[in-house]
């Protein structure tokens, strides 16, 4: 019997899924506190703007990179023989919580367009608020993982 060839990479793709979800949350969590910042300062001034280049570089050349690797890796992951249990509960909880991490993502984009447009309706603490969102998920996915 041969053993099928994502076995052999299996700790690898998990090392690399592993360092990309701690790229990703790295970002996920400073994001929300740029824009709690952001709302600081007066829109037009060279504060505001530097706050739009750092929000628009954290995202595209950290998150979104560090989100499509945490995906690519987690799906070769799937994808090794045996490394899933799809009847565990943990393993559909841990994909709700990565869909609702995607759809805070896309949340933080969208509100970086409104902050790259001059039109920011939300207050700080809104920010405040949903920067505790990724963290939450965060201590889920890691605690249905490996408890």
């Amino acid at each position: 019997m041969t053993v099928p060839v994502f076995s052999h990479f299996f700790h690898w793709f998990l090392a690399f899924h592993i360092i990309s979800f701690t790229a990703w949350m790295a970002g996920m969590f400073y994001l929300p506190r740029l824009y709690v910042y952001h709302c600081q300062t007066t829109p037009g001034t060279a504060e505001s703007e530097r706050f739009k280049v750092m929000e628009v570089k954290l995202l595209r050349m950290i998150i979104n990179p560090a989100m499509i690797a945490t995906y690519v890796f987690g799906t070769l992951l799937i994808l090794t023989p045996g490394a899933v249990n799809w009847y565990a509960a943990w393993w559909w909880t841990k994909i709700i919580c990565v869909l609702l991490m995607t759809g805070f993502h896309v949340a933080l984009s969208r509100w970086r367009k409104d902050f790259l447009n001059d039109r920011n309706t939300r207050p700080e603490k809104f920010y405040r608020i949903a920067n505790e969102i990724p963290t939450i998920l965060f201590i889920i996915i890691v605690l249905v993982v490996v408890a």
